[in-house]
């Protein structure tokens, strides 16, 4: 892990934030005692997008919903 003062940090912070772009930890140190820790945000998978066509087809294999959709509705919170 590298270090820097924050001396370093306020007069190089363009060098400092090249070594956290390219995956370095960075130890900050104050007065010569660590004093805290910068590192790169760790990237998020992107979640595969949504098949809304599967979607219905698993929530109405039958196919669309025919008649009164208010009584559809009714049925599906157990009013009737």
């Amino acid at each position: 892990m590298k270090t820097a003062t924050v001396a370093d940090l306020r007069n190089d912070f363009a060098a400092i934030s090249k070594w956290i772009h390219e995956g370095e930890a960075i130890t900050i140190t104050k007065r010569g005692l660590p004093f805290a820790t910068l590192s790169p945000v760790r990237r998020r998978k992107k979640p595969a997008p949504l098949d809304r066509l599967a979607r219905l087809h698993r929530l109405f294999p039958d196919g669309p919903v025919s008649g009164d959709a208010r009584a559809v509705v009714d049925h599906d919170r157990g009013d009737r």
